[in-house]
């Protein structure tokens, strides 16, 4: 029995107006964060129930819901593909939004047409409704999808998934057992191509993620009386360190996701994306916002973002702190902190925690699904690889072996920069992107 489109384009948008409406504000405080991401993962168990799909929820801290539902597929042999979306999003000042951010209000903003505004509307209660609507579609129209399906609805993915993903992997590896790939944020917007002929969107596909430190700068000196000034100041010698670190440019790394996508692009404009100084700034500058996505990942950043010391402005402090916030590409795990270290010089010392960054093949059969599956809609749209310069809950399945592609298909205008929207005020997205990725997504999930 085939899908009923227009059933699933309609219950897609109502699904994710619902969720937009539950509060499920991730604060990063367990005092303030309540247990809106709980009634989130219940009102999804609740969609797929009605549909005959069972799910278990796991609440591994008071209010924090995850729910995981597994669809089994025709082919025995084929590894499962985890599909996941979290239902906690970022907190909002209402007041700087032009419509109140959970009202899940749809308004023609006369350029885009039908747009749904509300927090989440991207990130990523967009593509989580996306999901329960497809596995819906799927069982009243009674497909069987080619492989298990493993639907994954997380907590906690905006304070790094603690009570989340990293938690599920860490205590219930066995509700994602067999699987080998999923997909999930941050990719599949449609991007313009500058060019008359041949494609003229890209939708840009994740195959790989920066990873993330955070460094401790620790500058010790001669404590005393500020009128009394010392060689060692511990103040001075924080401030030459995140000087240091400011001023630094880090190589051009081509990874296999960057080095794809300049293949892909240069093949696409007609430009020279070869090279790696001026010229290819310059060329990324001509690609507007997508060149801006793309030079985040390119190399690895050490960012100073916060500096104490000091207790009374006659005192010389014994001791002054810097934090750094680092996005490591892959293959240079280990690189880049020697290169700090290196940089802040002696007298500073660095504490490290971090995350490695992650990459799956650009050329894995997946992937030449969700080709067929954009051009199934799009017949104007080619799927490009980039890398990622942020961190998602891949990192955490990656634990378990999974290859993530970051790819939560919409097709948009080409003035709407999705990927601007992520934490932003007055998030949104156009309704025909949201019908435009449930079919997609109902294309992939039962290909794959």
């Amino acid at each position: 029995m085939p899908i009923d489109h227009a059933v699933l384009e309609e219950e897609t948008i109502e699904l994710v107006r619902d969720l937009i409406r539950i509060e499920s504000v991730n604060t990063g405080d367990p005092a303030t964060i309540g247990d809106g991401e709980a009634i989130a993962a219940r009102y999804v168990a609740e969609r797929l129930a009605e549909a005959g799909i069972e799910s278990e929820y796991v609440e591994p801290a008071p209010g924090r819901g995850n729910l995981v539902a597994r669809i089994a597929g025709s082919d025995a042999s084929a590894g499962a593909l985890v599909v996941h979306a979290h239902l906690d999003v970022v907190p909002v000042d209402a007041a700087d939004w032009s419509v109140p951010p959970f009202a899940a209000e749809v308004l023609d903003d006369g350029r885009h047409g039908e747009v749904l505004y509300g927090r989440g509307a991207v990130d990523m209660k967009g593509f989580a409704g996306t999901v329960v609507a497809v596995a819906r579609a799927l069982r009243r129209a009674r497909v069987v999808p080619r492989r298990d399906l493993i639907l994954a609805f997380f907590a906690d993915e905006e304070a790094g998934g603690a009570w989340g993903a990293d938690w599920l992997v860490e205590n219930r590896p066995d509700l994602f057992e067999g699987a080998t790939e999923a997909i999930g944020e941050v990719g599949g917007f449609s991007v313009p191509v500058p060019r008359t002929t041949g494609p003229r969107r890209a939708y840009l596909l994740a195959t790989a993620e920066k990873g993330v430190g955070w460094g401790i700068l620790r500058a010790r000196g001669s404590a005393g009386h500020a009128s009394r000034p010392t060689r060692d100041n511990a103040v001075a010698r924080i401030a030459r360190a995140v000087a240091a670190l400011h001023d630094h440019e880090f190589p051009v790394v081509r990874t296999d996701a960057s080095a794809g996508f300049l293949a892909a692009f240069g093949d696409l404009t007609g430009r020279d994306l070869t090279g790696d100084g001026a010229d290819l700034e310059h060329e990324l500058d001509r690609l507007g916002f997508v060149g801006d996505i793309v030079r985040a990942g390119l190399r690895d950043s050490a960012t100073p973002t916060i500096l104490s010391a000091g207790y009374k402005v006659n005192v010389i402090p014994g001791e002054a702190v810097a934090e750094i916030d680092t996005r490591i590409l892959p293959g240079r795990e280990g690189a880049l902190e020697r290169e700090v270290e290196r940089l802040v010089g002696d007298g500073v010392s660095v504490e490290w925690r971090s995350m490695p960054p992650t990459a799956a093949p650009v050329d894995a059969p997946l992937v030449d699904v969700l080709r067929a599956a954009v051009a199934a809609e799009d017949p104007d749209g080619v799927v490009v690889p980039y890398l990622l310069p942020a961190s998602t809950d891949h990192k955490n399945l990656s634990r378990l072996g999974i290859a993530g592609y970051g790819f939560a298909p919409l097709r948009v205008p080409d003035d709407f920069d999705v990927f601007g929207l992520f934490h932003a005020v007055d998030e949104r997205v156009p309704l025909s992107a949201l019908r435009f990725g449930a079919r997609v997504t109902a294309r992939i999930v039962r290909s794959a």
